[in-house]
């Protein structure tokens, strides 16, 4: 039956929302549903319910798209890996790469330089959008223009503007070219191979621009892939010139071609793991079955992610020789490859019990670092796009709660967050200046987790799991531990008490926002610590004000002995303190010689510890006695 009233009802425009996010509709195509509603007269809520439909679609088709780039950016990576496992044209595979950076970066140009070491001076090599011939033919000098920082320096550079930039050395030659071709805005990044630079990848846009860090992590891993094709180009090159000149040693040239052949297919076995979705674990399996040993893969913090790494912290100083150089290096019996994203450390890999290891072999292993870097990004970058989704519902959840639970829990549990199950609130704070690295390092803290973190008022607040293996105090300190290595500053975390449902997980944020603040009150930035790590304090911050608990942990060993032996030790000590410390008059008030009030009061000092009459544990005894007095009656 049709209704009477079509306009009375949302359904129709939220059925059109759903048909423009299925059909990849633009931005604008959204707005117009709610534009047509009201053309139509729709009542007042039901233009809020279209509203609210139409933010949120938007919100899914923005992230539709992120993760649509994020796919092409991959898949680009992929295709390049593809190229250097089955192709042995140099120039395709060069080619390729240019066209894959200037497509990726959507820049106007790319191009790569090689050194030419009998001219001594640098040329172009491959070349992709550009239209001007004195471009392409351009040679320049070493140590001329940008790329000549690049090459001295083996760092990415950018510039938003060539023209006016004056880090680097400007020649007529190399301006007129730049001009010519209309440049303005040009990154380039270093191709390493063993520490050396041999040669630089370009990006150039006809117009200003600054580059971020995503894309040049991004341009740094094609030309990793660049000076992989150039380094196998060069051994299969000098495969072929040992067997044309070196005929009498036919055995040495047979077997330096099986390793170069075994190496081919241990990179193909590599890429073939990648393009299938293997893990960082599968890839340290396959590259300890391909090199005979025992290879670990640990994060840039040191944290285990796949196999053993016996030793590991040994060997701090070789993954930095392996950084400085850009290639493995050994270590006593071990051999060590550090695992990087351009310049930027993700963790290392380590094979053991190889001490014997050929260059072939070693380049595999190299080979398997970059590898392991390509899996490592991608699993950061869906992380940290799951994460700025989480995080908006955490924010929405701690500024208000209680305008839409059943909302909130529905939200969590289609982005993977049961709201409805117990979680810990952690509220860290550092300097305003540091938040953003905060930030990032809760991120990272995160990674491989279930929990969640968003940036909320003057601190950064994560949500994590409750699985009853940690209070909320040691989850606390362990955070605050871990957040400042990675961070590199101090970091200090008040935890709330455990808490399921949105109204509950507000309440205990509150409880360690207050417990935080209370920590750098008392001088204790850098630590972490519960409301119940508190003591009497934590009565007064935490929400539950459990007073059982604070009376037992204060008084415990008194009541229990006071139960075991009929004793008055409770009541002894809370006359000597309602006395103020008078021996005299709290005998008269107990009704008992000097002496027995002497030998309760050293059976405390023995139960308690030497400190019970120090000012600040006798106020925390004062309180407990007169809640348990309060509590009794």
């Amino acid at each position: 039956m049709d209704d009477p009233h079509p306009h009375s009802s949302a359904a129709p425009a939220l059925r059109r929302l759903l048909d423009l996010l299925a059909s990849g509709a633009a931005t604008e195509d959204f707005a117009e549903v709610l534009a047509e509603a009201r053309r139509q007269g729709a009542p007042a809520a039901v233009l809020a319910e279209i509203d609210d439909a139409t933010w949120l679609a938007l919100r899914v088709h923005r992230t539709m798209r992120q993760h649509r780039r994020r796919e092409a950016e991959l898949t680009a990576l992929f295709d390049t890996a593809g190229d250097l496992a089955a192709s042995r044209d140099l120039d395709a595979v060069l080619q390729a790469i240019v066209r894959r950076a200037r497509m990726l970066l959507g820049t106007d140009t790319a191009y790569l330089t090689l050194p030419d070491q009998a001219a001594g001076d640098t040329y172009m090599r491959v070349t992709d959008g550009s239209v001007s011939v004195l471009f392409q033919t351009l040679r320049l000098s070493l140590g001329d223009g940008l790329g000549g920082l690049v090459a001295q320096t083996a760092r990415p550079y950018a510039t938003p503007d060539y023209r006016s930039d004056a880090r680097f050395h400007h020649t007529g030659k190399i301006d007129a070219g730049v001009l010519d071709e209309g440049l303005v805005a040009i990154i380039g990044v270093p191709l390493l191979l063993g520490g050396q630079v041999i040669g630089v990848l370009f990006a150039a846009d006809r117009s200003p621009r600054a580059f971020s860090p995503d894309e040049v992590a991004l341009l740094c891993t094609l030309a990793a892939h660049a000076a992989i094709a150039l380094d196998t180009a060069k051994a299969l090159a000098d495969t072929r010139a040992a067997l044309a000149e070196l005929n009498a040693a036919n055995e040495v040239i047979q077997a330096h071609s099986a390793a170069v052949q075994r190496a081919e297919r241990a990179h193909d076995r590599l890429t073939d793991l990648v393009l299938r979705g293997a893990e960082v674990p599968d890839v340290a399996a396959a590259v300890a079955t391909l090199l005979g040993g025992e290879v670990g893969v640990r994060d840039a913090e040191g944290l285990v992610l796949a196999g053993r790494t016996p030793g590991a912290d040994g060997l701090t100083d070789a993954i930095a020789a392996s950084r400085a150089e850009g290639r493995a290096v050994r270590a006593g019996d071990s051999w060590v490859c550090a695992v990087l994203a351009g310049q930027e450390p993700l963790g290392s890999i380590v094979l053991h019990d190889r001490p014997d290891l050929d260059d072939a072999d070693r380049r595999l292993f190299e080979r398997a670092g970059v590898v392991t870097a390509l899996l490592l990004l991608l699993r950061r970058s869906v992380a940290e796009t799951e994460n700025r989704v989480r995080g908006e519902l955490l924010a929405d959840l701690l500024s208000a709660p209680g305008r839409d639970p059943a909302g909130l829990t529905a939200r969590g549990r289609r982005l993977g967050v049961d709201l409805g199950r117990p979680h810990l609130v952690l509220v860290a704070v550092v300097d305003a200046a540091d938040r953003a690295r905060l930030a990032g390092a809760a991120s990272r803290y995160l990674f491989g987790s279930r929990g969640i973190s968003a940036e909320h008022g003057e601190a950064v607040v994560l949500l994590l799991p409750d699985d009853g293996t940690a209070t909320p105090g040691d989850a606390a300190e362990r955070a605050a531990d871990r957040l400042a290595r990675v961070a590199g500053v101090p970091v200090t975390v008040g935890a709330g008490r455990a808490a399921a449902g949105p109204v509950a997980l507000a309440a205990a944020y509150t409880e360690g926002l207050r417990c935080v603040r209370a920590l750098r009150v008392l001088g204790r930035e850098g630590d972490g610590a519960s409301a119940a790590d508190l003591g009497f304090l934590g009565v007064l911050l935490g929400d539950g004000h459990d007073v059982a608990a604070f009376v037992g942990a204060t008084l415990g060993p008194l009541l229990d002995y006071d139960a075991r032996r009929g004793t008055e030790l409770v009541r002894t000590l809370r006359s000597y303190f309602d006395c103020g410390g008078s021996l005299t008059r709290a005998k008269d008030e107990l009704h008992v010689h000097v002496n027995t009030v002497v030998q309760r009061l050293d059976r405390v000092e023995v139960l308690l510890g030497h400190d019970w009459n120090h000012p600040e544990r006798s106020l925390e005894l004062q309180l407990a006695l007169r809640l348990q007095l309060l509590a009794d009656g």
